[in-house]
């Protein structure tokens, strides 16, 4: 499952929010992995809006092991006042934003193999519409 949320932190203070995510608390890193977030990446724009996207079982059980840690409130407590919102964790008002395109999906709907980076060609072997059908 591929996740993509939004928020937003204070412009005047993207430099603080920065310098917080230079050097991640390591208990705060492995609760993060241990909790199934893969592939986790943050990114922020030059006003403040907060992209972030991660690859989960299910974003819901995730979140949710995240949750109960205590070093996530913790995190959440230090990280609240960064927020526009900071009446509720940064976490907790996450806004997800829905998928409309995947490459590699459509790639795939569409027979199209990737041999090496840079080619694709169309998959002209007839197993694999009966191993797609088996599936």
């Amino acid at each position: 499952m591929r996740v993509c949320f939004r928020s937003s932190v204070q412009p005047e203070l993207m430099a603080e929010y920065k310098q917080r995510h230079a050097a991640v608390w390591p208990e705060m890193l492995s609760a993060l992995k241990n909790a199934g977030w893969n592939n986790y990446s943050l990114f922020l724009a030059s006003d403040g809006q907060l992209i972030g996207y991660l690859e989960c079982e299910n974003y819901e059980a995730a979140r949710a092991r995240m949750a109960v840690t205590e070093v996530n409130a913790r995190w959440q407590a230090e990280m609240a006042t960064l927020f526009a919102d900071s009446d509720v964790p940064p976490d907790q008002a996450f806004e997800i934003v829905e998928e409309v395109f995947n490459l590699e999906d459509q790639l795939d709907a569409a027979g199209i193999v990737a041999d090496a980076p840079g080619t694709a060609r169309i998959d002209t072997d007839p197993t694999r519409e009966y191993l797609k059908e088996q599936a």
